[in-house]
């Protein structure tokens, strides 16, 4: 069976900023090929993708991440029949998460006097439909003599692992008591490194208080000082998608394809958003290189295991990102069935050898259409 794998590679430039900080305050760096890079985590850069996806899907499309199903599903409970108080809608949610094997703890800050409604003891991915459902068998379970039994009779489990979001089909659920409600991953995301060595620096900076400084009286000193950690850097950034493991998910070539299209768009697009008041760093990518294969993805990080030393990174990160791609092919047999190229300026022109060059909504476009046909 013909595989569908989409690889998404990307150069990026980002200037000074902290975009992704670890336990310290400091950007996240990694060394690799020997020398210290710039580093942004998978996670956040999939946490940016997904909050673009409000821009691109409906919202029955997608789903909710979170710790506190029971309010969550109460919600959706009150909303279907209004009649049923909170208190009886979160019981009944309750009831639902048992009847799935889905075990519930006391948040913290719950008292016997104040009680807080239960929440999952990690955080679990469940789509807008899903809720849907399931609420829908709890409205029925409390019409019935025994909502208890009438929930586990209706196949609440299968209420929740069924109608998968768009996010929740990607991206998966890990769901550690019931591991029959476990949805692989469709899509990877790999943490983005520099192309290039860097070094961190520290920015001093000084917060006047204004009415003091308004006071003749008063000395002219500074209300608060500190210091903020930063590098910049010439990214590159990965991610795939395996097509047919998306459409397992969802059941839907045309809900495929959508989804397919909103990744695409919205990982491109996207940037993390760790101290953007302080650095306005937001950028767009130099170069996209958007591949369809049927053999397996491709990550073309190798290009930069020697650090780029050259001043003019771009220029030379494209033209690596070229002879590797074309190297890997030729020894593997991994040549792409379709590739587009999306890039702005002449540091990036090299990257025209891997594919036509298109807009990214024309990329998008056409990438959707072969999706289509290959499904």
């Amino acid at each position: 069976m013909t595989r569908t794998i989409v690889d998404i590679s990307i150069l990026q430039t980002v200037p000074p900023s902290n975009i992704n900080r670890d336990d310290t305050g400091s950007p996240k760096t990694a060394n690799y090929g020997g020398t210290r890079r710039a580093r942004v985590s998978s996670q956040a850069w999939k946490r940016a993708t997904r909050l673009l996806f409000d821009d691109v899907l409906d919202k029955s499309d997608l789903g909710v991440r979170t710790k506190r199903v029971v309010e969550l599903l109460g919600d959706r409970i009150r909303e279907l029949q209004p009649e049923i108080d909170t208190a009886r809608a979160q019981e009944l949610a309750e009831l639902a998460f048992a009847a799935a094997r889905v075990k519930l703890t006391e948040p913290r800050g719950s008292t016997k006097d104040e009680p807080l409604p239960k929440e999952s003891g990690y955080l679990l991915f469940l789509s807008s439909r899903q809720l849907d459902q399931v609420a829908s068998l709890c409205v029925e379970a409390d019409a019935s003599d025994d909502p208890k039994a009438h929930l586990k009779a209706g196949d609440v489990k299968k209420a929740f692992d069924t109608a998968h979001s768009v996010d929740l089909a990607l991206f998966g659920r890990m769901v550690a008591e019931a591991t029959d409600l476990n949805v692989d991953a469709a899509c990877q995301v790999a943490h983005a490194i520099s192309v290039h060595a860097v070094d961190n620096e520290f920015d001093y900076f000084t917060a006047v208080d204004d009415h003091k400084a308004a006071d003749d009286e008063e000395d002219a000193g500074a209300g608060m000082i500190g210091t903020v950690e930063f590098n910049a850097s010439t990214l590159y950034r990965y991610a795939t998608i395996d097509v047919d493991a998306l459409q397992r998910n969802l059941g839907d070539a045309e809900g495929t394809r959508r989804a397919v299209e909103a990744f695409v768009k919205s990982f491109v697009t996207s940037m993390p958003t760790g101290k953007q008041n302080t650095f306005a760093n937001r950028t767009l990518p130099d170069g996209v290189v958007i591949s369809v294969r049927s053999t397996q993805p491709v990550n073309l990080v190798g290009a930069y295991e020697e650090a780029i030393v050259d001043p003019q990174r771009l220029k030379l990160a494209s033209t690596r990102l070229a002879a590797h791609a074309k190297q890997i092919d030729a020894a593997f047999g991994t040549t792409p069935d379709a590739t587009w190229v999306v890039r702005v300026g002449d540091a990036t022109e090299e990257l025209d050898a891997l594919g036509p060059r298109a807009s990214l909504s024309d990329a998008i476009e056409q990438l959707g259409a072969t999706v289509s046909e290959r499904l």
